[in-house]
């Protein structure tokens, strides 16, 4: 169930809604649904509901609009039944239609099938009334699964677990039906289970989300305003054992370079490993995995970054990925750059060698392309009392690249042994209101070699958050704290200290000490947020993060820059429910002010931002930026900061009816420097067209051109003045 977000949205805007008996719209009281137990032959998964189990089933109806009119009754009659036994949960969904020739059906990939009618099951099985694992399917039978997190707040989709589901369309409109196995979920190890459910609706020609539970738009949560599911007993923890074994074979064809005896125009491998999951508790489960192969994960895209930083890349290797909310650990709120910089960053796992030989031009080598992971192994779940514990351990191989120096071999080694260690634990308390947690890490390498000498030997790091809600959690406050310690040869400490996240050698910054003898360094960095999330139209955050000089986490974390401290603010107003022109629309406005730890305040800055949708179906999202005069600590690599004018960018986006067979969305950015010199212009629109349910035609035509007046060349020493001189280049990009 995919949602519609905004620049810092911590609500979703899409969501379901009631059912047993109509309740009032006013009240928010919790449906109970009471599963029936099968005895003994499971239904038959075709979508057809003509099982004689679903005869003795309860029927939960009466679903409630969310959107558009919310509080309101269902447009069409939606009904659902569960049934379980020791080893699955079963569903049949039934969803009438007066018009089945409107309904919508699209064929997409897993977890892209939203632009359809849709029926969707949230199962909170921890009954943390946090944590909630979504089961949905469209029209056509296209599944979309994931893991809500956060109350709602966070939902992530890179989740597949393996389920079985059917959908049929018949006179009466269209049926679902699933069979979820309880390997699948999580839950306590208790003679009677109780645990959150919302069952929901998604009529694509109306866009209307309906639901069994009804939950406003305005409540500070969704998950913990789901209803229950009861009636389910006797389920044991299954001593699930899951083994994968795996070979695979790869060649690969290219060019043949003249004179490179490792560039002969093929080159194949083949390999094996094993991966395995083993369900320790019912709540508890391990993963690991010997001699991975990730050589099926979809690659990252292309890029050319000429900036002082590394670009995040998104985890996509499926041993990472589940269980991947309960390690996440980060040092900023909301959907800012801030917030991916966190304690565990699994990409470091398996990176590329981070040594290159020294070749002149006749000399060669072949250096391999990641770093083999020899083992790894994680424990990940939540316990009946609240506690979500992450345990995760891995050992990289050392790397070698082979060399051709004047026809003569040799090798020499690219990368360390080395073992990542991730603790993560989380309580909650006060049915989910509160929670306490902490965190570890720790990143030891082994090696002797002295060219490998830049890299830390050893690298720690830990935290401890807080979160708590109140007034039915539309009020929250959210803290985070972290401390870093690397410790190394000195070569590696100066090698941090001179970094891009803080460049101790700035010749103005004379509130640090770049100290060469060093064989350690440490800091600390944490952020703050207080807002208002629920409760009315209107919403707030204001909140701020700091990061030391000497903070450190890139080992196994992620750090884009330290030695900064920033404010921020944000206001905006929702209104969900048609008013004037529009079926909904938001405002937002946010501002933000930065400094270093010297006290000077390096950016400045604010937009307003918004956009909705009109009654015609079409919309659009709009807004204008403005960044002040700022200073920058990292344009000269190391040299002094350097003032850059402020700029203005404005940007908007209108899209037409999604429920039609061609959708159309065009748009475009501006920025313009104060300088009247560097702007950014980038035009686009997207046309796709649907002329049946299994096809979809795309076109995205986009022009952008990119003027530059400062970038960075080279530095340079003076040879009359003995002095550094930093040359900067100007860039006209078509």
């Amino acid at each position: 169930m995919k949602t519609l977000t905004v620049l810092i949205s911590a609500v979703c805007f899409i969501t379901f809604l009631p059912g047993q008996e109509q309740l009032p719209t006013t009240t928010q009281a919790k449906r109970i649904y009471k599963a029936t137990k099968i005895n003994p032959h499971p239904p038959e998964i075709d979508g057809k509901l003509n099982d004689a189990i679903w005869k003795k089933c309860f029927i939960g109806e009466n679903f409630t609009q969310m959107e558009p009119n919310e509080g309101e009754p269902a447009s069409q009659k939606t009904s659902f039944k569960m049934a379980y036994d020791d080893k699955n949960i079963y569903v049949g969904i039934r969803a009438r239609d007066a018009e089945p020739g409107q309904i919508i059906q699209r064929v997409a990939r897993r977890d892209q099938g939203d632009e359809a009618d849709m029926v969707a099951v949230l199962i909170d099985s921890y009954f943390d009334h946090r944590t909630a694992f979504e089961f949905a399917v469209n029209a056509a039978g296209v599944k979309i699964d994931g893991i809500w997190s956060d109350d709602g707040d966070n939902q992530d989709y890179s989740y597949d677990p393996v389920w079985e589901v059917k959908t049929t369309i018949d006179s009466e409109g269209w049926t679902a039906e699933m069979r979820i196995p309880l390997s699948q979920i999580r839950y306590g190890n208790k003679d009677e289970q109780t645990w959150g459910l919302q069952v929901g609706r998604y009529l694509h020609r109306n866009q209307e989300w309906s639901g069994w539970q009804f939950i406003p738009q305005d409540a500070g949560g969704y998950v913990s305003q789901m209803g229950e599911l009861q009636g389910i007993s006797g389920i044991k923890s299954s001593r699930r054992i899951e083994l994968l074994p795996y070979t695979v074979g790869q060649a690969s064809f290219f060019e043949e370079e003249a004179d490179n005896p490792f560039s002969t125009g093929s080159n194949g491998k083949f390999a094996g490993g094993l991966d395995g999951k083993i369900g320790i508790t019912s709540d508890l489960t391990m993963d690991f995995t010997v001699n991975p192969d990730f050589g099926q994960v979809e690659a990252d895209p292309s890029e050319v970054n000429l900036s002082a930083f590394e670009t995040f890349f998104p985890e996509k290797r499926p041993f990472f990925i589940e269980g991947k909310n309960i390690f996440n650990y980060t040092l900023g709120w909301g959907d800012g750059s801030f917030s991916r910089e966190t304690l565990f960053y699994s990409r470091r796992l398996g990176r590329q060698p981070q040594h290159s030989p020294d070749l002149d031009d006749d000399e060669y080598a072949r250096i391999p392309e990641n770093t083999s992971i020899i083992a790894a192994a994680k424990v990940t779940g939540k316990t009946s009392g609240g506690l979500s514990v992450g345990i995760l351990d891995a050992v990289t191989a050392r790397e070698t690249a082979e060399m051709d120096i004047n026809s003569e071999r040799s090798r020499q080694i690219v990368e360390p042994e080395t073992n990542y260690f991730v603790g993560r634990l989380q309580k909650d308390f006060q049915r989910g209101n509160t929670s306490i947690g902490g965190i570890i890490t720790a990143t030891n390498r082994n090696f002797s070699q002295s060219h490998l000498n830049f890299l830390n030997k050893a690298a720690y790091s830990g935290g401890l958050d807080l979160n708590h809600q109140w007034h039915n959690k539309n009020y929250f406050l959210n803290i985070s704290t972290a401390i870093s310690r690397i410790e190394g040869s000195s070569e590696a400490i100066l090698e941090a200290q001179t970094a891009s996240q803080r460049y101790y050698q700035r010749p103005d910054a004379d509130y640090i000490t770049l100290d060469s003898t060093r064989t350690s360094l440490s800091g600390n960095a944490g952020s703050l947020a207080i807002g208002k999330i629920g409760g009315g139209h209107w919403r707030f955050v204001a909140g701020g993060i700091w990061r030391t000089p000497g903070f450190e986490i890139n080992d196994i974390g992620f750090l884009r820059s330290a030695d900064r401290m920033m404010a921020y603010s944000w206001i905006a107003y929702r209104e969900w429910n048609p008013k004037w022109i529009f079926r909904r629309f938001q405002i937002n406005q946010n501002l933000w002010s930065g400094w270093n730890f010297g006290g000077d305040n390096i950016f400045t800055g604010g937009n307003i931002n918004g956009g909705g949708q009109f009654k015609n179906y079409w919309g659009f999202w709009a807004g204008i930026n403005r960044e002040g005069e700022d200073l920058q600590t990292s344009l000269l690599r190391g040299g002094p900061m350097m003032r850059t004018p402020g700029a203005w960018n404005n940007w908007f986006r209108i899209f037409s009816d999604d429920r039609k067979a061609i959708q159309v969305s065009t748009g475009m950015f501006n920025s313009f420097n104060d300088d009247n010199i560097s702007r950014r212009n980038s035009f686009f629109t997207d046309i796709t067209w649907h002329p049946d349910k299994a096809m979809a035609i795309s076109v995205e035509p986009s022009y952008s051109f990119n003027n530059n007046n400062l970038q960075y060349v080279s530095t340079e020493t003076s040879q009359t003045a003995n002095e550094d001189r930093y040359i900067l280049g100007r860039i006209n990009q078509k």
